[in-house]
């Protein structure tokens, strides 16, 4: 059984480059584009749209009408194929889905990419059209790339992804490695995590980590750029400028939230052999629109992701729970104690007992885990400390650490 990880590096084009990368993608977009029309239209006129492998051997034929093409290497073009393809299998799997009922949302046709809506172009098979050379990036038809490899790669690389990030440029290896990895049977310690609002994280040792809020931090700025951007006029370039204006802002929020959140889960990777989680449905919990923003702000699943990961390769492990009753549950007798979100204390008629109501949820969740009690006491141990809140790091601009 292999593995698949990716490693993401960034890239230095100069710009000569830059402009080949550019116009690279705008034939995949635009192939893109006419293989679904083609597609559509196809299945209008005759009840049958053309099949993947089909429209793969066209691309021969249309390298001949289409000078553009001839400058991407071929592999590159017939991933563009096999992108639409994935692309109708989704659609399809959502309408049988929606037909049985499991699909509450838009099917959702597949769509033509606008100018800003296609970012990627991939190489399927490394070293054809794609290899790492020294501190270079070699890529057919578009020349050697100063890379920034800023950790060795392990393992075999199979693909690599070019991609588009606003104004930088990133390489993708997905790389299969051997799965090695046992589950430790005897966690010698172990943690439940209870994710809030009020606190990112409350952990069963009752240490707590506030929440960073960095879309609140910049909304300020956020709602300026964009009210200046409704002000220019469409298709200008003007527009265009204040676009990317905008977008860098969000992006420094992305940057900055998977920042924290690669060192948060390190951390907590290093200190505990056992992490137990609850199982939110985050999706579901996103539609209250009262407290959408600030979930998202929090971003719970991608905590969750990071750690489960690095758990895996560090030989640990992390569960997830039902949440069910974990808040109104009491730690120490077990008794039902119904509770609104204002009420912050755990106050338990049955036995008395009171604590910090993010508290009592993570030690119940622990203690659902199975291995062994939760403890109820706070537990003498090191204290978790604040990762350092960087703008943008190296760690978030190239990948994970």
């Amino acid at each position: 059984m292999l593995n698949k990880i990716t490693y993401k590096f960034r890239l230095y084009p100069n710009k000569e480059q830059r402009k080949i990368l550019e116009q690279t993608l705008q034939t995949c977009r635009i192939l893109y584009n006419n293989l679904l029309a083609e597609r559509r239209d196809t299945y209008k006129k005759t009840g049958c749209s053309p099949s993947c492998y089909e429209q793969t051997m066209s691309l021969v034929e249309k390298k001949t009408d289409n000078p553009y093409m001839r400058e991407v290497h071929s592999q590159v073009l017939q991933d563009v194929t096999r992108r639409l393809q994935r692309t109708f299998e989704n659609f399809f799997d959502r309408t049988k889905k929606k037909k049985e009922g499991k699909w509450k949302g838009k099917i959702g046709y597949p769509r033509f990419k606008g100018r800003n809506r296609y970012d990627s172009f991939t190489y399927p098979q490394y070293g054809n059209g794609c290899k790492i050379t020294g501190r270079k990036l070699s890529l057919s038809k578009i020349g050697s790339i100063r890379i920034v490899q800023h950790r060795p790669i392990e393992g075999t690389i199979k693909t690599c992804i070019i991609r588009r990030d606003i104004d930088r440029w990133y390489a993708c290896f997905l790389v299969k490695t051997p799965a090695t990895v046992v589950e430790m049977k005897h966690p010698k310690s172990r943690v439940g995590v209870d994710l809030g609002l009020e606190s990112l994280i409350t952990l069963s040792n009752g240490e707590k980590i506030e929440p960073t809020k960095y879309l609140r931090k910049l909304q300020k700025k956020l709602r300026r750029e964009q009210r200046r951007l409704s002000r220019k006029k469409k298709g200008s370039n003007n527009r265009e400028k204040q676009r990317i204006k905008l977008a860098k802002v969000h992006r420094k929020v992305r940057l900055q939230r998977t920042d924290f959140n690669h060192k948060l889960s390190h951390m907590l990777v290093n200190r505990f052999d056992l992490i137990a989680f609850e199982r939110l449905s985050i999706k579901n919990m996103l539609q209250n629109h009262h407290f959408a923003k600030s979930i998202a702000d929090a971003s719970w699943y991608q905590l969750q992701t990071f750690t489960s990961y690095k758990a895996a390769e560090a030989g640990k492990s992390v569960k997830f729970v039902d949440p069910y009753r974990t808040t109104t549950d009491c730690s120490r007798c077990g008794f039902h104690v119904p509770k609104t979100l204002s009420e912050r204390i755990h106050k338990c008629p049955n036995c008395g007992f009171t604590l910090d109501r993010d508290w009592n949820s993570a030690i119940n969740i622990l203690s659902r885990v199975g291995w062994g009690t939760a403890e109820s006491t706070p537990v003498e141990i090191e204290p978790l400390p604040l990762p350092q809140r960087k703008e943008a790091s190296s760690v978030a601009e190239s990948g994970s650490p």
